[in-house]
């Protein structure tokens, strides 16, 4: 019987009650999870390892390269390991050295694994403490063979140990794999009706540009094959995480995977697969993460390539990178021709709405919804995720979109199908059923309008925002002891002469009204009561900003014929698209501000129309259900009742 993968993720954890000391807990994950691959390794390879012993003994002095010899010995497996040592029997003495041959004997592509984890120091460190005998017997003793723990549940155990690492180094275990019921979800609704992209003897690529543990990779494979299992698949990934890329490696190395094709490194600032484009696309990007530290290769690539790069479409702000992967996603679409290609990508809600017209994550949904790249987005049921409770969503991109999807756009509101947890695993309280998992999908697959499913043209999420100007109307206040006091403390009063200071102090007192109703008027005679002294602008337009301020009685004021509109009134109103904005605006403002006019200098930049065009997905407002107040009366019978509790408690306490 297989033996549960989390007492198997427990049992190779509590190595770190033998290290416990002698390391700091930040240290335990890098020693135990490369313990736990190489462990992996040597059981997949025990049935073979005879027949590759053999062909290494009969080939090893020949001039021809030994790998293929020795792959198709080991089963067709494309890594091997020429030692005839394993972990049970390197023996008490000289433990390091043999430990070191045993892992110098892995075929290369196996080595840089574990180069990637920096493993030989950490070995050192144990043999100098005496421990190292004592962890080898601890993994020699345990069963990682797949008989044992399918590939599919060794990711599970990874993912616990990783999970525990992180909570032991303060680190952030979503950032490395994601829940595999939301991978199971993801997965699912990308492959629906795409039998024909995944038929027999087809070559399917799946990329994830933020791997992990290669979750996403692997499901994706998984359900290919089970929809058509003589599909040839080939996987595609990058990684910045050093530990993480190396169990992504191993895990695609087991199942006969090119691990040249999983890259490490930071994909938004150095995309190790240039130019390649892919079937099938997935990804879960760290939530709410700044890009900061490659500001300047993203802006540089925005700048000086355009729509020709990945971020053509805009920049999102450095807060948030969430729409560059998205992006990035994008730019690796097949042609459309070619039967195109569909992403599958978690996000927080941020992206749904976040900037208004104009701003860079704006114009990103703008290119999305423009270009008809949107299929659906799928609602979660918050607590999801081992390092955040907050909001998250699956976008579902495509450019090959079937006849009835073209134009739409489906929300699906799935909220309220988690299942609460057990035990919470960080701030994961909540997780989906197989059940519920195929609801989802089957929502997506009817594409019906229900309560928890809404169909939208893509052109209802856009709007034209245009700007409305107010005029401006002053009324001067010459003799406000309050105003000439916050005048005088202007820092631009310093500035003035001292000469023209004392003339406009003695002028000020001249004027007769306490309140004058025109700025043209209250000029005149200021420069009269100045004795013709001309005033500069940057003076009187110091006096007007503490002496003068809106009057809706005031005299409209003028600039070369021209009415000035008030800034301070100024505001903007969101036309949906395709409505007239004029007889949008006699209807919605002309009524309440009948003197409000359209700025007709603001115009969009790709279309040249009055107002800035921009677009915005309020996913809860088309979910929204009003639930009325209770009755006052219930209300009240509950307090009456709360009331009465207490006075028998508090006579309890007193007796």
């Amino acid at each position: 019987m297989t033996e549960n993968f989390s007492t198997t993720a427990s049992f190779l954890w509590s190595v770190a009650d033998l290290l416990r000391g002698d390391f700091k807990q930040s240290q335990y994950g890098r020693i135990i999870l490369p313990f736990t691959l190489l462990r992996r390794l040597e059981c997949v390879l025990a049935p073979t390892k005879p027949a590759v012993l053999a062909e290494y003994e009969k080939r090893k002095d020949s001039d021809l390269p030994l790998g293929p010899f020795l792959e198709k010995a080991s089963g067709g497996l494309k890594f091997y390991n020429t030692s005839p040592m394993d972990l049970a029997s390197l023996g008490e003495t000289q433990v390091l050295d043999n430990l070191d041959t045993y892992i110098r004997s892995f075929s290369p592509e196996a080595r840089e694994i574990f180069e990637h984890f920096g493993f030989h120091g950490f070995l050192e460190k144990l043999d100098e403490a005496n421990l190292l005998y004592q962890v080898i017997q601890r993994f020699a003793s345990t069963d990682l063979s797949p008989q044992a723990h399918s590939n599919y549940e060794m990711g599970l155990i990874f993912e616990e140990l990783i999970r525990r690492f992180a909570e032991s180094s303060n680190e952030t275990a979503g950032e490395h794999f994601t829940p595999r019921d939301i991978v199971h979800l993801t997965t699912a609704l990308l492959f629906t009706d795409q039998q024909e992209k995944i038929a027999p003897g087809k070559i399917v690529t799946v990329y994830d540009p933020t791997a992990g543990t290669g979750g996403f990779l692997s499901e994706g494979e998984e359900y290919i094959h089970s929809i058509s299992r003589d599909a040839r698949v080939r996987v595609f990934g990058q990684e910045l995480n050093p530990e993480s890329h190396a169990i992504c490696m191993a895990d695609m190395l087991i199942k006969g995977h090119e691990i040249d094709n999983i890259k490490l490194g930071n994909t938004l600032s150095d995309d190790q697969l240039p130019g390649q484009q892919f079937d099938f696309m997935l990804s879960n990007p760290p939530f709410g993460v700044d890009w900061k530290k490659v500001q300047k290769q993203v802006q540089d690539e925005h700048k000086l390539k355009g729509h020709a790069g990945r971020f053509g479409p805009g920049l999102p702000r450095v807060s948030d990178g969430s729409l560059l992967f998205l992006m990035h996603l994008m730019s690796k679409m097949r042609d459309a021709k070619e039967q195109g290609s569909r992403i599958g990508i978690i996000l927080n809600g941020s992206p749904l709405f976040t900037g208004g017209a104009g701003s860079g994550e704006s114009e990103i949904r703008r290119y999305i919804l423009e270009n008809d790249l949107l299929e659906a987005i799928v609602a979660l049921p918050t607590d999801m995720f081992y390092n955040t409770g907050i909001a998250t969503y699956v976008w579902v991109l495509s450019n090959h979109k079937r006849p009835e999807r073209k134009g739409r756009v489906q929300l699906i509101n799935a909220t309220d199908m988690g299942e609460k947890m057990r035990k919470s695993l960080g701030s994961k309280r909540k997780y989906l059923t197989e059940d519920s998992i195929e609801a989802i999908v089957r929502l997506y697959g009817a594409f019906e309008e229900t309560e928890t499913s809404k169909i939208f043209n893509t052109t209802d999420f856009g709007y034209r925002r245009i700007t409305v100007e107010r005029p401006l109307q002053l009324a001067f206040h010459p003799k406000d002891e309050a105003r000439l006091a916050a005048l005088q403390a202007d820092k631009g009063w310093e500035k003035l002469d001292e000469g023209l200071q004392l003339a406009i102090l003695d002028a000020l007192p001249r004027f007769e009204e306490d309140k004058i109703l025109s700025r043209s008027t209250f000029k005149k005679w200021l420069k009269v009561h100045m004795d013709g002294q001309s005033l500069p602008a940057p003076a009187f337009k110091l006096l007007q900003k503490h002496l003068g301020e809106h009057d809706d009685q005031a005299e409209v004021c003028k600039s070369a014929g021209r009415v000035e509109p008030n800034p301070d009134l100024r505001d903007n109103e969101n036309v949906p698209l395709g409505e007239d904005i004029h007889a949008y605006f006699a209807r919605e403002v002309t009524p309440h501000v009948p003197d409000a006019w359209i700025d007709g200098s603001k115009k969009d930049e790709q279309d040249g129309q009055v107002g800035i065009v921009g677009y915005e997905i309020p996913f809860n407002r088309h979910f929204y259900q009003y639930v009325p107040p209770r009755p006052l009366e219930e209300i009240d019978a509950d307090l009456d009742k709360v009331s009465r509790e207490i006075m028998v408690l508090l006579q309890e306490v007193h007796a």
